[in-house]
Formats: C-alpha cells, structure tokens, sequence
C-alpha cells in the first residue's frame, strides 16, 4: 500500500543517519572507497542507491565527450577503452566526506521514498526521462534496486508497450494493484535502517495505514492479481531479502561446508566431447567457437591481458554478473573466480562454467551478459587448450 510521506521529517532522519555513518566512517579513513559502499550500512538498498547515483554520474561526463563532434565515438576500439576505462574507474572510487554524505542522505531518502510509496518512485523516476529512455533505464538501474522490483520486472523489453510515460505508468499501476497485498511491509524493509538511527514509523508517513480497511471489494483480489503472478516473481522476492539480510560476515561461514567441497574437485582436461556432462550439448558454452571468435575480432590482443579474475573485474561489471549470473550471490561469484583463476587453460575454465552454472543456474548462452563474462575469461588465458 502507498501513503503520502511526511518529507520534512524523513529529511531530518537522512541527515542524523548520514552523520552517524559517517562519523564512524571518516575517523579512520579519507576517503570512501566503492567496496566499502557496499557493506556500508545495514541497509543493502541504501547501498545500493549510492552506487547507483555513481553510475549515472558517470553516464553524465560520458554524455559530455560523446557530445565532443571531433571524435567518432560509435568506433567499436573507442567503446571498448571507455568501457575497460570505466571499470577501472570504477575500482579506484574516492570520495571525500564533504561530498560523499550528501549522496548518503540522498539514498536514505530515495530507500525510504521506495519503501513507502514505490508506486510514485517509480513514476518519478520515469519522469526525469523521455519515454523511450525509459526501457534502457529499468535495463541499466533494476540490477540496483532491492525493493519492490516486481513492479517493474515484466515492464522491460515488453511486447506491445509503446515508448510513452503514459504507457509505462498504467502498467505499473496495473502490476501495483495486482501485486499490492503482497508488497512486503515499509516497515519491514526499513527494519535495516531503524538500526542505525531510531526511526519512528508513526512519523514517517502523513496517513496511519496501519490497520486494514474494513471494506468488502478487497475480498475478490486474489482472483484479479494470480494471473500476473508467477512463481518466479514470488522467487525474486526471496532472493533480494535473503540478500539483505546475509549479508555480513556470517555469510561466508554459512558457505563454507559448500566452498570446502567445490575445492576439492579436481579439474581434467576433459576431451571435446565430454564438455557438457550436466547439461544437454546444445545448451552448454562450446570453447572451440568462442575461443575462434574472440580470436578474430580486437579481443585477440588482449589474449593474456589478465592475471587474476578475481581482482580485475570493476564494481559495475561485479554487480551485473552477481544480479544476471550468480543468482545475486556476491560469494558464489567470488568463488566462482576464484576457480577459473585456479583453471590452466580457457577450455579447461569453460568446462567448469558448463559444468557447476551455465545449467544449475539457467544462463542462456547469447546473452550479452554471458558473453562479456567469457570476453574477461578470454582475456585471462594465452591458451585455448
């Protein structure tokens, strides 16, 4: 359910939760660096809001070359250096205390604004774009956004949907009012936060929705919404909450029985034709042809390029593979990095990919994701194998 939210006083609360933050933060160190962001506070969205504001100030100075007409930047050698440029960026964050707390009040107020009324965050957020801005936006922002995203989920890349604000806003009213009792609680998300500064939920809307309307026209939702429900939204659920709430240095205990086990197997160099022994053939990654056309397109320079996985992928590129590949499962890429460091060749890495996630975890193989995960795998090996 939405309510209107009493700005001033949630306001107030991002500055106080700014400063504790900060005040615990800054003694001790400079700057704020992008991996500390991450576990920064207990909230995984407010987290998450920072990185996101970093991301489009990014897009915003890269806007400003692209808008420099000496320069062809579509070249296909231009977007690979300001992409590898990025991520390298993106590893050596630095913020300062005098500009980073501003971010910080910005993305507790945007946590409490999605918590509150997603409804009308989301329709603000498209009416900072043109409407055909708006699908590219949910593809580069919902990796971000930890609460209430299946309202938005079925809004990308929608057949029929016409690049209008209109468009867009009658079908998120539409998911809003099928998936709406179901929508986990304000105060449940804001939990997180009410344990840094005392957050008082009596104050934090205008309207006391507490208690259920007794009114009858209710009774019929369920028939309404089941349709647009499915298992798996119900699933992304769950995983974004079970993020939030591992997240911590008790998550890595939690899987060490699971990491002890994965590193006892012994990696072969298994023939061709036993590459997909978990999966059917046409379903697994086939190293010979993505070995051959890494080879013939620019990539084939960079064979080599990369020492140790591990700690050269930049923060955006870690994000995306963790939310599209590892099942928003920070430690399971982490691991699964680790191994492929471990690997001595590129077929003897693409086997183990076929063998523990491409199927385990449903990757589609052409996804563009999928292929700039095997680009780094590519450049980390000199031999196929």
């Amino acid at each position: 359910m939405s309510a209107k939210l009493n700005s001033k006083y949630v306001e107030n609360y991002a500055k106080e939760f700014s400063k504790k933050i900060c005040e615990g933060y800054f003694p001790t160190k400079k700057y704020m660096t992008g991996q500390d962001i991450i576990t920064l506070t207990p909230s995984v969205q407010v987290n998450f809001f920072i990185i996101k504001t970093l991301f489009e100030a990014w897009q915003l100075e890269l806007e400003k070359l692209k808008s420099n007409p000496f320069f062809d930047y579509r070249d296909k050698a231009v977007h690979e250096a300001l992409r590898e440029f990025m991520n390298v960026l993106s590893r050596t964050i630095k913020i300062e205390r005098v500009y980073f707390e501003p971010l910080l009040e910005q993305a507790v107020k945007e946590s409490v604004f999605l918590a509150v009324n997603p409804l009308d965050f989301y329709k603000n957020e498209f009416g900072k774009l043109k409407g055909n801005e708006i699908n590219q936006y949910l593809k580069e922002n919902k990796k971000y956004i930890k609460w209430h995203s299946n309202l938005i989920t079925n809004l990308i890349d929608k057949a029929g949907l016409s690049y209008t604000h209109e468009a867009y806003e009658d079908a998120l009213k539409t998911n809003f009012l099928n998936q709406k009792e179901k929508l986990e609680s304000y105060k449940i998300l804001l939990n997180s936060m009410d344990q840094v500064v005392f957050l008082d939920f009596d104050q934090v809307t205008e309207v006391d929705f507490t208690s259920p309307k007794p009114t009858p026209k209710t009774e019929p939702a369920p028939e309404a919404k089941e349709p647009d429900t499915s298992f798996f939204d119900t699933l992304e659920e769950i995983k974004d909450s079970e993020f939030e709430m591992q997240e911590g240095p008790n998550l890595e205990e939690g899987l060490e029985g699971y990491i002890v086990q994965e590193e006892e197997l012994v990696l072969e160099n298994i023939p061709a034709e036993k590459l997909f022994k978990t999966i059917k053939p046409d379903q697994g990654i086939d190293p010979a042809k993505v070995w051959a056309r890494f080879e013939t397109e620019q990539y084939s320079i960079m064979k080599g390029s990369i020492k140790e996985l591990s700690e050269s992928i930049g923060l955006n590129q870690r994000f995306m593979f963790t939310k599209d590949l590892f099942d928003g499962n920070p430690d399971l890429l982490k691991h699964a990095l680790k191994s492929i460091d471990e690997c001595g060749s590129f077929v003897e890495a693409i086997h183990l990919l076929n063998e523990r996630y491409v199927g385990e975890l449903g990757w589609n193989k052409d996804n563009e994701v999928v292929d700039e995960f095997l680009q780094l795998i590519f450049r980390k090996f000199d031999i196929r194998g």
